[in-house]
């Protein structure tokens, strides 16, 4: 196993037993031989730069690359699906009213007030809180005041 390190090549039990000269049998027999090559491939591997990405981590990392990728061609899929539906609808002639255009023009319009009017209500609580905490000091300042000895 350490000249299949030294050369940077894969630590299998393939690997290793076509380097010892035995079928891999071998060393799936020998539950010790198993354990330590399975040990040893895991172990991520010493290169001119530090310690190396293992085998294992590389192969997650693709399985969790196709899986988003596999996700974003789904959400690419919806969107051109809806795209050509519309396209088709247009050119159908069969295309929306004007008064749910008009509609849905509006609802976009409130839904534009509501995120201004939540803002501006979330900025009116920091301003009661920051009142209030001064309220909370001066109230504790007179409540110092009035009980100190005369």
């Amino acid at each position: 196993m350490d000249d299949l390190t030294r050369d940077g090549l894969p630590i299998t039990v393939s690997a290793v037993a076509r380097l010892a000269n035995v079928h891999r049998s071998l060393i799936y027999r020998h539950d010790d031989l198993h354990a330590a090559v399975m040990a040893r491939s895991t172990q991520p591997e010493e290169g001119p730069a530090g310690p190396q990405v293992s085998r294992r981590s590389l192969l997650a990392d693709l399985i969790e690359r196709a899986a988003r990728q596999a996700q974003h061609i789904v959400r690419l899929e919806q969107r051109l699906s809806q795209a050509l539906g519309q396209d088709a609808w247009r050119a159908a002639g069969l295309g929306s009213p004007t008064d749910v255009n008009a509609l849905q023009q509006k609802i976009a319009n409130l839904e534009q007030g509501i995120a201004d009017l939540t803002a501006q209500l979330g900025e009116r609580d920091d301003d009661l809180a920051a009142s209030r905490a001064t309220n909370r000091d001066l109230m504790t300042q007179l409540n110092t005041f009035h009980t100190r000895p005369r």
